[in-house]
């Protein structure tokens, strides 16, 4: 409402103070009396005369402006605040949003891997099977041809060979009569010559093992590659005779027995590979192989109950005397010890036969099968218990034994086994004394 033109005395404030009065006087006129009037007309004077005051006092301008000022950076603060707090919670949002999406793209990855390596796995599966197949059918049709020439080769040289027959054609019998005889002999035809089919074999040379089993060889070169004297390999010979001897056959010659027992022995002395080990005796690899099966299965079955006995009376008293007279101690009837013979992985219960503590001195994996043994004084055993796997301590592997049972029994009262500090102390084990310095 524009007044200045009309009123140009009176300005913007002064006219509405003295409008919003007259309004409350007429509203008022009528129910109110005189002292009311008067009071109200007061009031409205005093409100006046301080809107004066301050309109003249510089200091009331600053203030609000100041105030006005201040409530605006006020504003602006939480306009600000809210603002990052929104961003703060928009930026959470999308990193939860981010994460489920990372973890549905991470686990869609996975199961598309999962199913191509068992895709893969089926597939190389499959072409192993059939290639496993394939060469199982190539080898027993090898086989079969292989049976078919050796029962050809045998029915040929069964067949005694016969000579051609002469043609007597200028033969004539006078004294037969007719000469029906003479014409049904010339019509025959003569009988071809047969030949014998012969067996193809390797020729390999045996210059080295006929050397060494000549009777001229040296004895300390033949112990110092056998680890054993002549007499010895022939003790052993003769005790195995029996088991390991082959006949000849129609083809070929069986392999003496002693070269049988040297290739075994051979090949347990020196540890030496099967290739070099057939080299040496002029033998198959296999041959080699199945050779020292055997005769290790021989010396088991044969020399170890024969000769690793549990001493009698009388013997254990001569073994008590050697160690008290080594030693000075009584009633020792024998020294034990436990050691371990490496072998390759095998195929079940691995973990069973892992040995811990030559993985960790040769800083390779290692496996092992325990030999556990008890010798005289002479070092001649007397108990062995061998095949328990690598990982079995010393104690587990002495209470699988025999001589632990043997103990249990009461066969061994009176007699100490004297050990290293890996078994346990028992009424019939004597251990060392470890003491600190």
């Amino acid at each position: 409402m524009e007044i200045s033109s009309t009123f140009p005395f009176v300005n913007q404030d002064e006219f509405s103070h003295f409008f919003n009065w007259v309004q409350d006087m007429e509203g008022a006129a009528s129910g109110l009396n005189n002292g009311d009037t008067e009071d109200i007309i007061n009031s409205r004077k005093r409100v006046k005369r301080e809107d004066n005051n301050n309109n003249n006092n510089p200091y009331y301008y600053n203030n609000n402006n100041n105030t006005n000022n201040n409530n605006e950076k006020t504003m602006k603060k939480d306009q600000i605040t809210t603002s990052l707090i929104l961003l703060d919670e928009e930026e959470k949002q999308e990193n939860k949003h981010w994460a489920i999406e990372s973890e549905q793209e991470l686990g869609f990855m996975d199961s598309n891997f999962n199913q191509q390596s068992k895709a893969m796995t089926d597939y190389y599966n499959n072409q192993i099977v059939s290639h496993y197949s394939d060469l199982n059918e190539l080898h027993q049709s090898q086989r079969a041809k292989r049976r078919r020439s050796s029962t050809t080769a045998l029915l040929s040289s069964a067949v005694v060979p016969t000579t051609t027959t002469t043609n007597n054609s200028n033969f004539v019998d006078f004294g037969s009569g007719s000469g029906q005889a003479q014409q049904q002999q010339q019509q025959q035809p003569p009988q071809p010559q047969t030949h014998q089919r012969r067996l193809w074999v390797k020729d390999r040379s045996k210059d080295w093992w006929e050397k060494c089993n000549h009777p001229d060889f040296p004895e300390d070169e033949f112990k110092k590659a056998f680890r054993m004297s002549k007499a010895t390999l022939d003790l052993i010979c003769e005790e195995l005779d029996s088991v390991v001897t082959k006949k000849n056959t129609m083809l070929r010659d069986a392999i003496p027995v002693r070269q049988r027992v040297a290739v075994c022995i051979w090949r347990l002395a020196t540890g030496e590979p099967l290739r070099l080990v057939s080299k040496r005796f002029g033998l198959g690899i296999s041959t080699c192989h199945k050779l020292v099966l055997e005769v290790c299965s021989a010396i088991k079955t044969v020399l170890m109950k024969k000769y690793v006995q549990w001493p009698d009376e009388e013997n254990m008293e001569g073994i008590k005397q050697g160690f008290e007279s080594v030693s000075g101690i009584p009633n020792v009837g024998g020294s034990m010890y436990t050691t371990h013979v490496p072998i390759i992985a095998p195929k079940i219960s691995v973990a069973a036969y892992f040995n811990k503590r030559h993985t960790e001195r040769n800083q390779k994996t290692s496996y092992s099968i325990t030999v556990q043994g008890v010798v005289d004084p002479r070092g001649v055993f007397t108990d062995l218990c061998i095949g328990w796997p690598g990982s079995m301590l010393d104690d587990q592997v002495l209470e699988k034994s025999a001589l632990h049972e043997r103990a249990n029994r009461g066969s061994l009262k009176d007699i100490w086994i004297v050990g290293n500090s890996s078994y346990p102390l028992m009424d019939w084990v004597m251990i060392e004394l470890l003491m600190s310095r």
